[in-house]
C-alpha cells in the first residue's frame, strides 16, 4: 500500500504544483501589468512594483489552492485512468473506500497548508506589500473605519458614569500609526459630552497617545457653553486593543481567522452591525476545507473509462467546476447578507453542496461502471 500511496500522491501533488504556478505566473503578469500605471509615483519605480507582486503571491496562493487542487487532481485521475493504471491498482486491490481514504489524507494535508497561508504566510507579506506600497507612494495603508467604545469614566472625569466612544479613523499611515482621529463622546443617556480630534495616534494597551489634539467639552446638563481644549500630547482612555483597531481598518479579505473572531466579538459587545463580518469569519475557517472537497470531487474522474473522453475533456470540465464553485461560494456570501440567513450557514453551503455532489457521482460510477 506505500507504493499505491507513493504512486498517487507524487501524480497528484505534480499535477497541483504544476497548476498553481501556472496560475500564480498568470496572476503575478496581471498584477505587475496593473502596477506600471503607478511607476514613477513618489519613489514608486519598476523594481518596487515587482517586490510588490511578489508579496502579493502568498495572497493569490492562498485563494487559488482549492481550484489548483481541483484541476490538478482531475488531470492526474483522468491520467491515471487513460492509462489503465487507475484499472490495475482496482485489479490489486484498491477499493473504493481505500482509494477516498487515500485522497482524503491528502486532501487534508491541502487544508492544512491552506490554512497557515491564510492565516500567518499571506497576512504578513500582504502587510508589508501596503506598508511598501504607501512608503514609496505616501499613500495610505487603509481606508478609514469606525470603531465604538463603552468604558466607565475616570476619577478626573465629569460626570461620572458609563461613556459611549464613537471613534473614526481617518487612515493608517506607515508604520501603524493612526492619522486624522476624531472621537465623539457621549454618556449613557446619548448625551454628547466632548468631541476629540487628534492629527495622529498611536494606539496602547488601554489607551491611545494622541497628538496635536482639540477637545470640545460639553456640561452633561448643557447648562454651559463649550469648553475648547488644546493638547501637543494627552492619553485618551480605551478598551480597544491594538488586535481590533488592526482588524477594522484592514480589508476583511485580508485578516486571519483570529482576528476576525475578536473583531466579530467587538461588533456584538458594543451592538454593532457584524453579519457581513461574521459571514466572512466562516468562510476563513471553512475554507481550508474547500481542498478536501475538491480532492472527492477530483476522484470521480479515476472511475471514467478512457473511451469516456481525452484527458483535455476532463481538465476542461474540472476548470468549470472551479469556477462554478467560486460563483456560487460568492453568491451565497451575497445571498446571505441581502436574506439575512446564518452565518456559518451562508458560508458553509457551497462546500456542502460541492461534497454531496461528489460523492454522489463517486457512488453513482463505482456501483453502475
Amino acid at each position: 500500500m506505500r507504493t499505491v500511496r507513493r504512486l498517487l500522491y507524487a501524480d497528484v501533488l505534480g499535477a497541483v504544483a504544476f497548476v498553481a504556478i501556472a496560475f500564480l505566473a498568470l496572476f503575478f503578469f496581471i498584477d505587475f501589468v496593473d502596477e506600471l500605471g503607478d511607476v514613477t509615483r513618489g519613489a514608486y519605480g519598476v523594481q518596487h512594483a515587482l517586490l510588490f507582486c511578489l508579496l502579493e503571491v502568498p495572497a493569490h496562493f492562498y485563494e487559488l489552492v482549492p481550484i489548483a487542487v481541483l484541476i490538478g487532481g482531475i488531470y492526474a485521475m483522468a491520467r491515471l485512468a487513460q492509462s489503465s493504471e487507475f484499472t490495475i491498482l482496482r485489479t490489486g486491490g484498491l477499493g473504493p473506500s481505500r482509494a477516498l481514504s487515500l485522497l482524503a489524507q491528502l486532501g487534508v494535508a491541502f487544508a492544512l497548508v491552506t490554512f497557515v497561508v491564510g492565516d500567518y504566510v499571506a497576512p504578513y507579506f500582504d502587510a508589508q506589500a501596503q506598508a511598501l506600497r504607501a512608503g514609496l507612494r505616501g499613500a495610505a495603508g487603509s481606508e478609514s473605519a469606525w470603531l465604538r467604545d463603552r468604558r466607565i469614566a475616570t476619577a478626573d472625569e465629569s460626570p461620572p458614569g458609563e461613556r459611549i466612544d464613537s471613534i473614526n479613523v481617518g487612515r493608517v499611515g506607515s508604520g501603524g500609526k493612526l492619522d486624522d482621529v476624531r472621537i465623539y463622546e457621549f454618556s449613557a443617556d446619548n448625551q454628547l459630552l466632548a468631541r476629540v480630534s487628534a492629527a495622529r495616534a498611536q494606539v496602547e494597551d488601554r489607551a491611545w497617545l494622541l497628538q496635536d489634539v482639540r477637545i470640545t467639552r460639553w456640561q452633561g446638563d448643557g447648562s454651559r457653553l463649550p469648553v475648547e481644549e488644546t493638547h501637543a500630547e494627552m492619553r485618551w482612555p480605551t478598551q480597544l486593543s491594538p488586535s481590533v483597531v488592526g482588524a477594522a481598518v484592514s480589508p476583511l479579505k485580508s485578516m486571519s481567522t483570529i482576528d476576525l473572531y475578536r473583531y466579530v466579538s467587538h461588533l456584538s459587545q458594543n451592538e454593532q452591525a457584524a453579519q457581513r463580518q461574521e459571514i466572512q469569519f466562516w468562510k476563513k475557517a471553512f475554507y481550508p476545507l474547500a481542498c478536501l472537497v475538491m480532492m472527492g470531487l477530483a476522484l470521480p474522474f479515476a472511475y471514467l473509462h478512457a473511451r469516456a473522453g481525452g484527458v483535455s475533456v476532463r481538465v476542461f470540465g474540472g476548470i468549470l467546476l472551479g469556477i462554478s464553485f467560486v460563483l456560487l461560494n460568492n453568491v451565497s456570501t451575497h445571498l446571505g447578507l441581502l436574506r439575512d440567513w446564518t452565518p456559518w450557514i451562508a458560508a458553509a453551503a457551497p462546500g456542502v453542496f460541492y461534497l454531496l455532489l461528489s460523492m454522489a457521482a463517486f457512488s453513482w460510477l463505482v456501483r453502475f461502471r
